[in-house]
């Protein structure tokens, strides 16, 4: 907690009911975004509140839509439609009736974030209604963008960046991509629990895989070769996603960039994970041990408070 108050003290955020706004984002962010939490740790703590806001939003909704309690998908879209008329009137400055959107109308309005970020992301929080799965990358693609892609864009104004936004717009989405493909292979098995596929039909289709098969190897958390292949195929494709982002971890400020490669870094390093295990994943959640967590927030760290002693002027968002 001294640790989640200095933070809000350091971006000066002082009223009581923001500051606990902001603390429970922080939380969300904490429980349910655990990699990067702990890059984000490595950021100066005046931008952390903005981050764990995003972050925190996207999460809340994005249990609404998961959440295992019994309900229609009626009811959970009759939810996400009234999150989405207070997000609505909270961005045009109404009052918000939930305290994550007072954190991040904050957010929105410190960093001049573009109201259709928010748009994007509610519509693919939709999708996850009505699509079951994804027929190839350029279908899945359409829903990343509003449910990772738009998070990229989202936390660039954030981070701040020594070029032109707009040249960091692109890696910064493509980051967003990134993190997401590598969650949809590690959770291919907790999502077929749900009822959906996030692997492309095509890819399933070119290695003989479908439905049934995917649901026997969780089932019996034995993964078939033909499953193994296809799972081989999109690590490809999403170690594609991170080359096309790694040249914007330079674009960012400074004292910023160590956060990016850290989480850069960690998430490649489920990757690294799975293609280890021989592209099963289904006898194991793969995830990045607290060890190796450490080892890589710890020199960020060092390289982040290097940075932030090198005078230069601080990029302030307008308000």
């Amino acid at each position: 907690m001294r640790t989640a108050n200095a933070e809000l003290d350091a971006a000066g955020i002082t009223p009581p009911p923001l500051r606990s706004a902001y603390l429970r984002c922080r939380e969300l962010h904490a429980r349910h975004g655990r990699t990067y939490f702990t890059a984000t740790r490595v950021l100066p703590p005046d931008r952390r509140p903005g981050v764990h806001a995003l972050y925190g939003f996207a999460r809340w909704v994005d249990d609404i839509v998961d959440e295992p309690a019994p309900g229609a998908a009626a009811d959970r879209a009759a939810r996400l439609d009234a999150v989405d008329a207070d997000l609505v009137r909270t961005l045009e400055g109404g009052e918000p009736g939930e305290p994550v959107l007072s954190a991040l109308a904050h957010t929105v309005r410190r960093y001049r974030l573009p109201a259709g970020h928010f748009t994007a992301f509610m519509r693919s929080m939709r999708m996850d209604l009505e699509v079951a799965d994804y027929r190839d990358l350029d279908h899945l693609r359409e829903y990343m963008y509003g449910s990772a892609a738009v998070i990229g864009l989202q936390v660039l104004p954030v981070l701040g960046t020594v070029v032109p936004p707009g040249e960091a717009e692109r890696p910064a989405a493509a980051l967003g991509e990134a993190f997401q493909l590598t969650n949809f292979l590690r959770d291919t098995a907790e999502d077929l629990a749900r009822g959906r596929v996030y692997l492309p039909a095509d890819v399933l289709d070119a290695h003989g895989v479908d439905r049934e098969l995917l649901e026997h190897c969780a089932r019996t958390r034995r993964p078939d070769p033909r499953a193994r292949r296809a799972v081989a195929a999109l690590v490809e494709v999403n170690q594609g996603f991170y080359r096309e982002a790694e040249p914007g971890i330079a674009m960012l400020d400074p004292v910023a960039r160590p956060c990016v490669a850290t989480a850069f870094r960690l998430y490649r390093a489920i990757l690294d994970e799975i293609s280890a295990a021989g592209y099963d994943v289904w006898s194991t959640r793969h995830r990045v041990s607290d060890t190796r967590k450490l080892a890589a927030a710890v020199p960020a760290l060092a390289r982040s408070l290097i940075a932030r002693s090198i005078p230069r002027p601080r990029p302030v968002p307008e308000r």
